[in-house]
């Protein structure tokens, strides 16, 4: 008994945490090889989140915020112009909040060769 309790509760705050994670696609896909800098990436959600913020690493330079300009409503797809720094791996991390108060954070890189 004590074993199907234990069970259960795993089973519940897994699938608590799957609800909250919310990213439908990104663009550019995770781990994708790219010949140029994209001009912006694009997150769609499974529901409607509000972006709180957006860092882009290059390489091993300090993080960059990224401006989210008026995308800072809730809502399901949210594009951001990047301004590239050429050649490398780039990581983005994201954090969020979704409509039911729960924080949310993301991360994904892509390489431009």
């Amino acid at each position: 008994m004590k074993n199907l309790t234990i069970l259960a509760l795993m089973n519940a705050l897994a699938s608590g945490a799957l609800a909250h994670s919310g990213v439908d696609s990104i663009l550019p896909k995770d781990g994708a090889t790219l010949a140029e800098v994209p001009s912006e990436i694009s997150f769609s959600f499974k529901g409607e989140i509000r972006l709180t913020r957006v860092d882009m690493i290059h390489q091993d330079n300090p993080a960059i915020r990224l401006d989210l300009s008026d995308q800072t409503s809730f809502t399901r797809v949210f594009s951001l112009p990047l301004d590239g720094k050429g050649e490398g791996i780039y990581r983005i991390k994201w954090r969020g909040l979704g409509k039911d108060g729960h924080a949310m954070q993301g991360e994904f890189t892509f390489t431009v060769d």
